[in-house]
């Protein structure tokens, strides 16, 4: 994808591949409502999301679209079963090719565990 710097994430969308905005959006809706205050933004030219904290953000490539949660690590569990499904798991990077659906399941999973942590961190403050 062109990384010239959108102006927001509805930009961001709309100046992605087309084979790749049915997934940018999916993953935008997944986010905004498993973390109903979640913030959205444009951080390092892609759609990035905070919460009491970083939550993460996605980016679109050539052949797939890649959701990165802002964690360590995603989760041994969530990661064996993501690959079991034949989605491609980095150590903090989950690729999703055009012609797979969007694991929101396991996505949302992820998001619920980052919000929990950014605000036990916060309380703890």
């Amino acid at each position: 994808m062109s990384k010239l710097k959108p102006k927001d994430v509805d930009d961001y969308i709309s100046n992605a591949p087309s084979e790749a905005r049915p997934h940018l959006e999916e993953l935008r809706k997944i986010m905004k409502s498993t973390i109903p205050d979640i913030q959205e933004g444009i951080s390092w030219n892609v759609p990035f999301y905070k919460y009491e904290g970083q939550v993460g953000g996605f980016d679109a490539f050539k052949n797939h679209a890649s959701f990165g949660p802002w964690c360590d690590e995603i989760d041994p569990e969530v990661r064996n079963a993501l690959e079991e499904k034949g989605y491609t798991v980095l150590k903090r990077t989950i690729q999703i090719r055009y012609d797979q659906k969007v694991p929101a399941t396991e996505i949302k999973k992820i998001l619920k565990e980052i919000a929990k942590n950014n605000e036990v961190k916060k309380a703890a403050k």
